[in-house]
């Protein structure tokens, strides 16, 4: 149960500050406002805002419950997740996090969160090739490498 708890509060900080606080401070400082009625592109922007949270919530449930751990790399997870969202790429935190950041984009039709999406996986990708890949080579050994012999970074392999 306590991991859970602990799972929870990373979900919250990370959507806090990933997908609220910091798009919120983008549209701001690019002057974007709240559209005054909902067009297909708000709607079709909280559909895949919707899916891409979803996405991340799938993510975090599957380290609490698969791994006994959270995506934290404070707290990482006691085994290796490869179930869920895992099976189909091994970063799909971060994809799902785009796509509810391209929602974003769509529903207030801002470049600005387009260009936060491109800095956010440029980051990312940083910090899965210098840290992530290999902690999870470190900790998982064999079974890491085979998992990323299956599984693509960001693209599912068929």
């Amino acid at each position: 149960m306590f991991v859970f708890a602990r799972a929870v509060t990373y979900a919250t900080i990370f959507i806090a500050l990933v997908l609220v606080f910091l798009p919120a401070r983008i549209l701001s400082s690019a002057g974007v406002t709240q559209p005054a009625a909902l067009g297909p592109g708000q709607i079709a922007g909280m559909i895949v805002g919707a899916l891409g949270a979803a996405v991340v919530v799938w993510c975090i449930l599957a380290f609490a419950v698969v791994g006994k751990g959270t995506p934290a790399p404070f707290d990482p997870p006691r085994r290796l997740v490869v179930r869920g969202p895992y099976q189909f790429v091994r970063n799909p935190m971060y994809v799902g996090a785009g796509i509810a950041l391209a929602g974003a984009a769509l529903f207030y039709q801002s470049w600005a969160v387009v260009g936060y999406i491109g800095f956010l996986f440029v980051a990312a990708t940083l910090l899965v090739m210098t840290y992530e890949e290999p902690t999870l080579r470190n900790l998982f050994g064999r079974e890491y490498d085979a998992y990323c012999e299956k599984t693509g970074r960001w693209i599912p392999r068929w």
